[in-house]
């Protein structure tokens, strides 16, 4: 992406039990945000995944959308005895679960936003996280599946009232899980029954080339599974988790991470060199490598390329969760939950460690969709106490810092990675500006940077990391981000 073009403002969600506002993202201009949309009651919030539309249920059971653009509800919906909402990736339809009480109803509806309308209905007796949402979409909203008895039932996207145009018979399915970016195939799991083992296959979604799966998997020990497409929608990791271990070594039972391509070359187990549980996996956003954190404590992990050959290993430690950022340059690696919120920040490009940190009782993370800042947030029911939310440079230093009474939701704003320059980028182009801090510093100004109510995080102090700068560097960084956003 060329420096001029304009890249979109980084936006904050957070919601308390007042509702839900809308902040400024960083950087930050006097060292707090600024609030774009006051706080308005509600329930629920979600956003789609492209960032368009923003999906709120009142607390009186109203569901209205918003156009991000201006934060301006554009649609609401008054639903009787609804239970749950969701809305697709491109925000074009509402997905609402109501209370039945005959199988005669439809509880199940799909609505067009635009229109208001409803463009489609069923019957859906329970819901879970594997049937809920009962549709669901690929990215581009071009191709959309649902799970159904024994089947998987295909739908014309542009046209749902011709209802399911073909469906696929799998006898004994329990989760499907339709790839993303494109929406070329579905990976089914039929679990083990009467001595047959479990299976993970994988099938176009194409009804001219279903007669047989692309790939397959059976296993045994396993009750449920976790299925996660990449970007390309050509490798499928599933991991398989059985209730009971039987080596009496864990607790929580017992899992296992297999990999399957769409072009048949691997159907295996991955092979990792730590026995244990598998904490996390994770997709780069190039579909090229994955990250898997797995094994007893201290946990392990490693960067696989999509042959499944280990390219990196990133240590051990008190670990059991792993993010890339939007880019794949860096990576957080981090124990939250049980563990006490350590976080490793990786420069995956120089293949080193450029800080560390520490978020303790962290119940959500996630990378800015910049790649510039990782956010982690304590909310509530999880935890009660100690309510907050933390952002953190790329290299673990932390910016910002705000505690609440009770928080329940801190989420980024979706938006294209693409539209965001790498820092890398960033750093030349403000070349300039350089120039402008030196002499700064030569009068011995003190960096501006947000003022925080915690020390910064610790380096290793014979490490220089790769992208450190001066603050008045980091100063400057923040005015060019400014400057090209507004």
């Amino acid at each position: 992406m060329a420096v001029s073009d304009p890249a979109p403002p980084l936006q904050i969600l957070a919601r308390e039990p007042e509702g839900f506002s809308i902040w400024t993202g960083p950087p930050f201009s006097n060292g707090q945000p600024g609030v774009k949309l006051e706080k308005v009651p509600c329930a629920t919030s979600k956003f789609s995944e492209d960032g368009s539309k923003l999906m709120v249920i009142k607390p009186d059971l109203k569901i209205c959308i918003y156009d991000c653009s201006s934060f301006s509800e554009i649609r609401s919906f008054e639903i009787p005895n609804v239970l749950a909402a969701a809305i697709s990736p491109k925000g074009t339809y509402l997905q609402t679960f109501q209370k039945f009480s005959t199988p005669q109803d439809k509880n199940v509806v799909l609505w067009n936003i635009e229109t208001g309308d409803p463009v489609y209905q069923l019957f859906q007796k329970g819901m879970s996280k594997t049937t809920w949402p009962s549709i669901q979409f690929s990215s581009d909203e071009a191709a959309s599946c649902r799970l159904a008895t024994n089947e998987i039932q295909f739908f014309d996207s542009g046209d749902f009232s011709k209802g399911f145009i073909y469906r696929l018979r799998i006898p004994g399915i329990a989760a499907a899980e339709l790839s993303k970016s494109p929406g070329s195939y579905v990976a089914a799991f039929v679990p083990e029954s009467k001595g047959i083992p479990a299976s993970v296959q994988i099938f176009p979604c194409d009804k001219d080339l279903q007669t047989q799966p692309v790939a397959r998997r059976n296993f045994f020990r396993c009750s449920t599974v976790q299925l996660s497409w990449n970007y390309g929608s050509n490798g499928l990791l599933a991991v398989a988790q059985s209730d009971v271990d039987k080596t009496n070594q864990s607790y929580y039972g017992e899992s296992k991470l297999y990999y399957l391509t769409t072009d048949g070359a691997h159907e295996g187990l991955v092979s990792l060199r730590k026995e244990g549980p598998v904490h996390d996996v994770r997709w780069s956003s190039s579909g090229s490598e994955f990250a898997v954190v797995y094994g007893f404590m201290p946990a392990k992990a490693t960067i696989f390329n999509k042959k499944c050959n280990p390219l990196f290993e990133l240590g051990t430690g008190p670990y059991n969760t792993i993010r890339w950022n939007p880019k794949g340059n860096f990576l957080c690696l981090a124990g939250f939950g049980n563990l006490p919120g350590e976080m490793a920040f990786w420069d995956y490009v120089e293949k080193k460690l450029i800080g560390t940190a520490k978020a303790e009782w962290s119940v959500t993370s996630e990378w800015s969709p910049d790649g510039r800042y990782f956010m982690t947030a304590t909310t509530a029911p999880r935890l009660q106490v100690d309510n907050g939310v933390k952002i953190f440079n790329h290299n673990g230093s932390l910016y910002f810092k705000k505690m609440y009474d009770k928080l329940y939701q801190a989420e980024w704003k979706p938006e294209a990675p693409e539209r965001f320059c790498d820092i890398a980028e960033l750093v030349q182009s403000i070349g300039s500006l350089k120039v402008e801090e030196t002499k700064l510093q030569g009068k011995g100004s003190k960096s501006s940077q947000p003022k925080t109510t915690i020390p910064t995080v610790h380096k290793p102090a014979a490490y220089r990391p790769p992208h450190a700068k001066a603050a008045a560097t980091v100063q400057a960084e923040d005015k060019f981000f400014s400057a090209r956003r507004s």
